[in-house]
């Protein structure tokens, strides 16, 4: 491999200094004209130092008198013109170099013993009579010879000699092995040279910036090889309507699953990816996004970032680690998941850098729910086919202040081996088991709707209540109301902290807030205690009164905000402040 690469090097090299006279196509050559100088011996000196790191380098009188150094020739002006482009973006000619059609040129005086005319006619064949056969007897073993050692020179004017297609090959190769990270644009600047180098000492090489010819067919060769045997390949998936490169060496098509393309691992891999097309708005979009997270193939550590029309899940876990993008664009929402092997994380960054660069979504065409099972509302159904990820359980909280601080109920918190609120990993910043509440701090910064206003007037017996939690957590991504009234104000046992209700709660609904009919929290719907000896009424439960609630937050630094006096709003008013500060809470193991 590395010998048929530097071949190819040196008959490019070779076909760039013998043009003029290879054949009948070069009726109107062109060079890179470089400079110019006054005198002929001054011309001879530049042409024999340009000589040493450029290829095919002539010089020719001109009819001013002057005498020009200039590359070349090339097929066309255009041909030249590339070549001018690339040698002048590496700063390896001077800045006021140009193309000319030779037009003022006249005796040519380097290469030394160069024909005089810039142009000849192509040259008849030369016969060639074959060499006498000798007998076998008089056959000596032929010695071996050394193969020449490659200069720093030869290398530069190897290079210099190499298409805009190779040096972009080149710079893809070097981004594949993670040594360049910039535009692939064929032009060997300092980033190009950096990496260059950079590679060449990670390979045992004198870290020069410059590629000799076996170092270049090493790296194009490797990165060949590894890619063939990803089996890397450019997939136009018509039904899903996106374009994408896909490891097929990994992965083997399984089933149409709407909105999923399933892709399962091959020859035990461990490698999956789903391609995701559906038609939809942002509210299908932020489902999905919802939705996404609650599967095993994404692990709850990872980047987050939901954006207007876009999202981005990351996930690693000692088992597997997996990636998420998706994009909402002319009411169709397209994107794809891959998912791997931790152990493997090395080489699949590469495969996800080929699958992001390559991925683009098509036409006005998304995956036909009859294909498989169509977007449904509820988590369940919408990821049917997929393992899913459930948490140990469910409540609700709500926000106490505006940095995203929420409270809820403490009971089973100090086992959870990861909490969540809305899908954000929090941490446990303060408990009161005794009490029965705890707040929670999301371990990035969430900026609530509505913070809770805590009623600072004792509230009456009789009055209407309303509780807002997530009554179904794992089929409803919003809260629920309950509305009911304040049947006491001391729990079962006379305990002045609690309050009893008369309201139909369900065990996911714990931690939320008890608001009362101005929209304040008159306190904190507390989980139901386990009777097994008795059997108590359906509608009855109990809440951490707001008085309390107040008064432990703030011995403990926190600064609950008290609401203003108002009068009743209406019930759509008082589910819309719900909606807002109430959050969903998840214990994980």
């Amino acid at each position: 491999m590395r010998l048929v690469r530097r071949s190819v090097s040196v008959v490019v090299a070779a076909s760039l200094t013998g043009m003029v006279w290879t054949g009948t196509g070069w009726a109107e050559p062109a060079w890179v004209q470089i400079e110019a100088r006054p005198t002929l011996d001054q011309a001879q000196e530049r042409a024999r130092d340009w000589s040493t790191i450029l290829p095919a380098v002539s010089g020719f009188a001109m009819s001013t008198g002057w005498y020009a150094i200039a590359l070349g020739p090339y097929a066309d002006e255009a041909e030249a013109d590339s070549q001018l482009r690339v040698l002048r973006g590496e700063r390896m000619i001077p800045p006021d170099s140009y193309v000319s059609n030779g037009s003022r040129f006249r005796e040519q005086f380097w290469p030394t013993g160069a024909a005089p005319a810039p142009v000849a006619e192509p040259a008849a064949p030369v016969a060639v009579e074959p060499a006498p056969v000798e007998s076998p007897a008089a056959e000596a073993p032929a010695a071996e010879t050394p193969a020449p050692v490659e200069t720093l020179a030869e290398s530069r004017r190897l290079e210099a000699a190499l298409s805009a297609a190779t040096r972009m090959e080149i710079q893809s190769a070097l981004q594949w092995q993670g040594f360049y990270s910039s535009t692939i644009d064929g032009a060997f600047g300092r980033g190009t040279r950096a990496s260059i180098g950079a590679w060449q000492q990670a390979n045992g090489y004198e870290a020069t910036g410059v590629l000799a010819s076996a170092q270049q067919a090493q790296l194009l060769g490797t990165v060949a090889a590894e890619r063939a045997a990803l089996g890397l390949t450019a997939i136009d998936e018509a039904e899903a309507g996106i374009a994408i490169e896909l490891p097929l060496g990994l992965i083997e098509f399984d089933h149409y699953d709407a909105p999923f393309v399933h892709y399962r691992a091959k020859d035990g891999s461990g490698v999956t990816v789903l391609l995701i097309s559906q038609q939809g708005d942002q509210n299908s979009l932020f489902g999905l996004y919802d939705a996404m997270q609650t599967l095993e193939i994404v692990p709850m550590v990872g980047e987050r970032k939901r954006e207007r029309a876009s999202f981005l899940l990351t996930g690693q876990n000692e088992r597997i680690h997996s990636y998420t993008q998706v994009g909402l664009s002319g009411g169709l929402i397209k994107g794809f998941t891959l998912v791997y092997p931790a152990d493997q994380a090395d080489r699949m960054a590469r495969v996800l850098e080929a699958m992001k660069a390559s991925f683009r979504p098509k036409g006005k065409k998304a995956l036909d729910a009859t294909l498989g099972k169509p977007l449904a509302v509820e988590r369940s159904a919408l990821m049917a086919g997929l393992d899913q990820r459930h948490p140990e359980f469910a409540r609700s909280g709500f926000f106490i202040a505006a940095d995203g601080a929420v409270l809820t109920a403490a009971a089973g918190l100090q086992a959870c081996g990861r909490i969540t609120v809305e899908d954000h990993l929090a941490d446990l910043a303060y408990a009161d088991e005794a009490l029965g509440l705890a707040v929670l701090r999301p371990q990035k910064p969430l900026a609530p709707a509505a913070v809770a206003a805590f009623q600072p007037a004792e509230p009456r017996p009789g009055g209407e209540i309303a509780v807002a939690g997530f009554s179904y957590p794992e089929a409803l991504s919003a809260p629920v109301l309950s509305f009911g009234t304040l049947s006491d104000v001391s729990g079962l046992s006379g305990e002045a902290s609690r309050a009893r209700l008369a309201v139909r709660t369900l065990a996911g609904d714990a931690g939320g807030p008890v608001l009362d009919t101005t929209g304040a929290v008159v306190g904190m719907l507390l989980p139901a205690e386990a009777t097994p000896d008795k059997l108590l009424p359906e509608d009855l439960a109990q809440a951490l009164r707001s008085f309390d609630i107040v008064a432990r937050l703030t011995e403990n630094g926190y600064a609950p905000a008290a609401s203003e006096p108002s009068g009743s709003i209406a019930a759509e008013d008082i589910a819309a402040l719900a909606q807002d500060m109430t959050v969903r809470v998840a214990c994980w193991k």
